[in-house]
């Protein structure tokens, strides 16, 4: 038994209402940059519909993730070293820009420079790829105009496998919304499909990162993930990915994501797992059995032998009490509520799910019964109105069973508090009838329900005898110029040693680039705002002398934050 630890996240998407809030936020955090105009970490999407990029979730197409062999090997789809070697100057099996979407902005200085005249003017939208007039056809988030219509249900791969029926009665049918991140495999294919081995996995916490300095661009990660959450810079010639927010996360702080989710729908926090059993568990014969098998690796937090093993292993000791608190394991493994997302692609995804019920409840109360009851949910739960085989071809391979337990446990203690909250005792028979005790309703709704933020996030900071070699292995994302991010030589390699992280991000702090478009304001001088990012001070922003120059900081101590000059 070769114990490690890997931070995961559950989503609770009973609770996800599609505001976005998280995309945006790690959208500014991550990727507002030129070269990932495209680039969404984080995503919302609309269910049922094509996704982001569009039909990710077709390998059949995209050829992403494993395959079992009929040795009983795994595979991947794209193919082994010597196809790799053949076409990795020529990588066909790619999302093009328009199965992401062409980025724009709108011409805002129009609105501010144009002449008088009796129409209006219009702010245009605009290619940031190619600064010229184009059409908006096509976003991350178009599936939230189109769910439910048959403009895009037809294409849907999930859809595909379900019945003839399902699809005809979709619009009349479901809607829900799911976000999804990188998964943070504990068998990531991306890692396996890099020819440089720049794409490579933390020992210490298990997240997946991307080497800037080894990225050559080849983007065999791209089709080997098959989640499609690793992005091609086009500026840069280099893959990028969600990086767990890991600079927030070794200090104790949850993903952006996390912290500014309206819905508080995610929880995070560590899991312990047996090394030795990934392969064996990601190569099971029977899809229906992936569940289980990946349950099966993480191990009880809570055991005497694996508490040893873990000491063992090097794994601090706050790290393994944060397992004990975590909610991840709770979520998994003692509650079993939470589901991973495509368990066939066998990468063994750590972002798990807690199907939504809430759909069911309405119409139950629509149709003048009690929508809480315990017996009239459970009745209903086949029927409802979000189908059990579509939530099972996202979080089952397509095994209903698993999903109707879930959905029968959060129906129970729906019934069960609702009885508390009127007064009356709690009817074990409910709590019975799905397998739990009272008291295990009640904790499970503590933690669903009314959780406060210490309990959802349980991240232990990383350790300071490891904190310098934690940032120097690492590549930062968030400015240009940085590590890996281009420079002389036939393969983008830069010339020299590269400077350590640590310096890097000094000086960046004094000249950081603060209007990083292809195509600035139609009118000089002007600043456009929504590009600017408020650190330093591009020219033309604040009129002259209203901030103390740095000859000027230099002669006497100011009490005032001054931003630093733009270089």
């Amino acid at each position: 038994m070769k114990v490690m630890a890997q931070m995961s996240m559950v989503m609770n998407l009973d609770k996800c209402i599609g505001c976005h809030t998280c995309s945006v936020t790690c959208k500014q955090a991550w990727t507002n940059r030129t070269g990932v105009e495209y680039v969404w970490f984080n995503n919302v999407e609309t269910r049922p519909g094509l996704g982001y990029p569009r039909t990710h979730e077709d390998q059949e197409r995209w050829q992403g993730g494993w395959e079992r062999t009929r040795r009983g090997k795994l595979k991947l789809r794209a193919g082994g070293k010597i196809k790799k070697l053949a076409t990795i100057f020529s990588n066909p099996k790619l999302p093009s820009i328009h199965d992401y979407y062409e980025p724009w902005t709108y011409e805002y200085d129009l609105l501010l420079s144009s002449p008088q005249g009796k129409q209006t003017p219009v702010a245009r939208p605009k290619s940031l790829l190619t600064g010229k007039d184009m059409k908006i056809e096509w976003s991350a988030n178009w599936d939230d105009d189109l769910a439910g219509s048959t403009a895009t249900m037809q294409r849907d791969p999930i859809l595909q496998h379900m019945s003839e029926h399902v699809a005809e009665e979709l619009e009349q049918t479901f809607m829900f919304y799911l976000p999804r991140i990188c998964e943070h495999c504990l068998n990531p294919a991306c890692v396996a499909s890099c020819p440089s081995g720049a794409m490579y996995k933390r020992a210490e916490d298990g997240i997946v990162l991307v080497d800037q300095d080894q990225c050559r661009g080849w983007r065999m990660c791209v089709t080997g993930c098959p989640y499609k959450k690793v992005y091609f810079n086009h500026k840069t010639g280099k893959a990028e990915k969600c990086t767990l927010c890991y600079p927030r996360i070794e200090v104790g702080l949850p993903t952006i994501c996390s912290e500014t989710c309206v819905g508080r729908l995610r929880y995070l926090g560590l899991v312990l797992y047996d090394a030795d059993r990934v392969t064996e568990a990601a190569s099971v014969e029977d899809e229906h059995d992936l569940l289980a098998a990946q349950r099966s690796v993480f191990l009880d937090p809570d055991d005497p032998e694996v508490v040893a093993a873990a000491r063992a292993a090097g794994i601090p000791e706050d790290w393994i009490t944060a397992a004990q608190r975590s909610p991840i394991w709770a979520l998994i493994s003692r509650y079993e509520l939470a589901l991973p997302l495509h368990p066939e692609y066998r990468t063994l995804p750590m972002v798990w799910y807690i199907p939504p019920l809430s759909p069911v409840v309405d119409v139950i109360a629509s149709s003048g019964n009690d929508g809480e009851d315990a017996r009239t949910l459970f009745a209903a739960i086949p029927q409802l109105r979000i189908p059990l085989d579509y939530l099972a071809g996202l979080f089952t391979a397509g095994d209903t069973r698993p999903v109707e337990r879930v959905l029968r446990r959060l129906a129970a203690m729906r019934s069960y508090m609702r009885d508390i909250n009127l007064g009356d005792p709690g009817n074990e028979e409910t709590a019975a009838a799905v397998g739990m005790t009272g008291s295990e309703v009640e904790s499970m709704f503590r933690l669903l329900a009314v959780a406060k933020y210490e309990d959802r996030y349980v991240i232990p900071p990383a350790h300071t005898e490891i904190a310098r070699e934690l940032e120097e292995m690492s590549c930062s994302l968030d400015f240009d110029g940085g590590p890996g991010m281009g420079g002389a030589g036939p393969f983008g390699s830069s010339s020299g040693k590269p400077a350590p992280v640590a310096v890097e991000n000094f000086h960046v702090l004094q000249a950081r680039q603060t209007a990083d478009s292809p195509n600035g304001p139609s009118t000089p001088g002007r600043v456009n705002l929504l590009n600017w990012d408020g650190n330093g001070r591009p020219a033309g922003l604040f009129p002259p002398g209203s901030t103390p120059t740095d000859d000027d900081a230099h002669e006497r101590p100011s009490t005032r934050a001054t931003p630093p000059e733009e270089s």
